[in-house]
């Protein structure tokens, strides 16, 4: 017996939809093949918040229901996608220098400028106080590590 078809909803960014006619049994990768060809590696299906990674998935076991939402997401033609965690995988657009992008740097500053005033000024600083800047110090290195790091 034929296997009953299911349409599915393919939503874009800019809001725009298209609809797709596949069967249950069907791959992520043979829907990538057919609905975007020769844009495969470029193109990024999300369902329920999850990237669909695994083209050998079936669209069954995602459990699709009828009219179900695939947002997708095309990268410019010519930009290789960039794994996960790869230093090509951050945009090439600068970031917007805002409040977060100088909270790190400030608290560098800060810690250097007490850590000046705590060998300048030893008598003004307790055990506690010089105890406390060390572990500040050490929590901020962490820190500084974790998001560079990305």
């Amino acid at each position: 017996p034929a296997e009953p078809s299911l349409v599915l909803r393919l939503k874009f960014l800019n809001d725009t939809e298209r609809l797709a006619r596949v069967r249950p049994g069907d791959t992520v990768g043979a829907l990538k093949r057919t609905y975007f060809p020769g844009q495969e590696q470029q193109v990024r299906l999300i369902y329920q918040g999850q990237l669909l990674r695994d083209d050998a998935q079936s669209l069954a076991g995602l459990h699709l229901g009828h009219l179900s939402v695939l947002h997708c997401h095309l990268s410019p033609a010519g930009a290789a996608p960039a794994a996960p965690g790869s230093p090509g995988a951050r945009s090439a657009a600068p970031a917007a220098l805002g409040v977060g992008s100088l909270a790190l740097p400030l608290f560098v500053l800060l810690l250097a400028l007490l850590w000046y005033l705590q060998l300048q000024h030893r008598h003004v600083f307790t055990a506690t106080a010089t105890t406390c800047l060390a572990g500040l110090t050490l929590l901020v290195t962490f820190v500084a590590f974790a998001m560079y790091r990305r």
